[in-house]
């Protein structure tokens, strides 16, 4: 009888272990997609913007025929962004193509004309607003790669972690060189 009851309380014991193994590796399991679905949604965003960049350059070459450099700079980040392939690489490339357009609109400030050009109004008012949606899917994206992340590391999390080959996540970082201030120079050349 006592030898029924000690089967009775392992096979009670490896149940309990097995069921909640289960649930600590589905929950890794959602929040891995969940991941996957905020750079999802971050990558639609992008490829607007990308979408929206030649119509933006095609507006502004007629104006700034003395800003050709700029313009390069912003055809340069947005092909970087199609080139890239590991996920570091296309974080690098869309900070870049961010920082891009940070520089093109200031140059914009020279031209008063194309400031009142009504295509370009619309465009760069599209491009803000895309820019503003982007960053707030960032933090969205960085926040559920804290939590997973955060998971990984905890006790006894990490041991299903290991042994499912759950393993950490970037987070969205800004380039160092983009959180210095931008000189505007306002002379011509």
């Amino acid at each position: 009888m006592g030898g029924l009851i000690t089967l009775g309380i392992i096979l009670f014991s490896l149940i309990g272990l097995i069921i909640y193994t289960v649930i600590i590796y589905n929950g890794f399991v959602a929040l891995k997609n969940n991941i996957d679905q905020n750079w999802s949604n971050i990558d639609v965003l992008l490829k607007q913007r990308y979408d929206e960049l030649p119509k933006l350059i095609k507006v502004c070459e007629g104006y700034m025929q003395h800003e050709q450099k700029t313009l390069e700079a912003v055809v340069k980040a947005r092909s970087m962004v199609n080139s890239a392939q590991s996920e570091d690489q296309k974080l690098h490339a869309q900070n870049t193509l961010t920082d891009t357009l940070k520089s093109l609109f200031m140059v914009v400030e020279r031209y008063p004309d194309l400031k009142a050009d009504a295509g370009f109004r619309q465009l760069s008012n599209r491009i803000s607003e895309l820019e503003d949606q982007i960053a707030d899917r960032r933090e969205l994206y960085n926040a559920s790669v804290t939590i997973y992340n955060t998971r990984l590391e905890q006790f006894p999390d990490i041991v299903i972690a290991k042994t499912f080959n759950f393993n950490n996540r970037a987070l969205w970082k800004v380039d160092p060189a983009h959180r210095e201030d931008v000189e505007v120079n306002f002379q011509h050349n």
